[in-house]
């Protein structure tokens, strides 16, 4: 990890609270949510607001970001791309990126940043500015979700194929494979011919089928 004492003799005042505004106008509520930066092609000068800074696990003013401490947060598996990105920020050109970071703790973000030139009075190119969303949380939330999802699904195909196991007398493959024939031939996703074969099967077994299942299931022993 490269670490740079901060350079005291390069403040821009402005940043943080261009940060600030910035994050009370997203109105995250968590203030390591959103932040903003600024590079500066003079000098080849980064700038973080005090969020971002938290957002990589720094204490503000703890470090001054170069293009090298930038890059060793990077996760490995999106580091060559974000490199590609930092090549045109460094050129001052605008850019949106969505990868992942690891903090100094080792916990790994998702973020999305976005860039935009930053121009000086005469309308010259002089760096690039923009912010830092965290949205880790949605991440998870959706990839709890998903994974409820199938969770869900699955249990609903488990229950189907119970069903022909049962009345049929078949292996688990089988009635599965039964369920994919019916998939194919009605062109209907397998959870869908699952679910509707659950809900067609609901109550409709015969009292004396009912009574069979009663009697073998408190005859376990």
């Amino acid at each position: 990890m490269l670490l740079q004492p901060r350079d005291a003799a390069h403040p821009d005042p402005t940043v943080n609270g261009h940060g600030d505004a910035l994050e009370r106008a997203m109105g995250t509520g968590d203030p390591q949510r959103v932040g903003s930066f600024r590079f500066y092609i003079d000098g080849q000068r980064w700038e973080w607001s005090e969020n971002v800074e938290r957002l990589h696990g720094y204490e503000p003013g703890a470090v001054t970001p170069t293009t090298e401490l930038i890059l060793s947060h990077k996760h490995p598996d999106d580091r060559q791309d974000v490199a590609n990105v930092l090549d045109r920020v460094i050129e001052g050109e605008p850019f949106s990126s969505r990868h992942r970071i690891i903090d100094t703790a080792g916990r790994t973000h998702w973020v999305i940043v976005v860039g935009d030139r930053m121009l000086d009075e005469a309308g010259n190119v002089i760096g690039t500015s923009g912010f830092y969303v965290d949205f880790t949380e949605t991440m998870q939330s959706d990839i709890s979700a998903a994974v409820s999802k199938v969770s869900e699904t699955r249990a609903e195909i488990e229950q189907a194929k119970g069903l022909l196991m049962a009345v049929y007398g078949i292996s688990a493959d089988r009635a599965f494979d039964i369920l994919v024939w019916r998939s194919q031939e009605t062109n209907i996703k397998v959870r869908d011919v699952a679910r509707r074969f659950i809900t067609a099967m609901t109550g409709t077994l015969p009292g004396g089928a009912r009574a069979q299942v009663d009697h073998a299931l408190l005859n376990i022993t």
